[in-house]
């Protein structure tokens, strides 16, 4: 439902407004879930295989995750499902964090080439077709 104020202009509901968070803020486990695309349950079951996931745990066992344990929940999310790897390839990867800074390095010349490859397929096509 619209609401209008005394000179007939439109304002914005508050509960329509979805505050923002700092990049510093603390994430409840639903706002990471949510912004990688898994369930809570995906997070809770990764806190038991990666010991470096450790989300501060307040009164009544509600986990908040501090920005760095986000980016390392991305990292996880990414390397899982985004490059194949398995639970234990991940693990081991964690353990050395030169392995971790060289697989993003690696990741970044797989995108290069393979934009390269694919505007020397689409050549070869043009020409096979001409």
């Amino acid at each position: 439902m619209q609401s209008f104020n005394l000179f007939g202009e439109k304002v914005e509901d508050k509960s329509q407004k979805k505050r923002q968070k700092s990049d510093s803020a603390y994430r409840t486990i639903s706002e990471v879930a949510d912004s990688i695309g898994v369930a809570t349950h995906v997070l809770r079951f990764w806190e038991t295989k990666f010991t470096q996931i450790q989300p501060v745990k307040r009164q009544g066992g509600r986990r908040y995750y501090r920005p760095e344990d986000v980016l390392l929940i991305e990292r996880i999310h990414d390397l899982l499902h985004g490059q194949g790897y398995t639970i234990r390839g991940v693990q081991s990867l964690l353990k050395d964090n030169k392995k971790l800074d060289n697989i993003e390095i690696k990741s970044e010349n797989v995108e290069k080439v393979s934009s390269e490859v694919l505007n020397e397929l689409k050549d070869l096509r043009e020409f096979l077709e001409a």
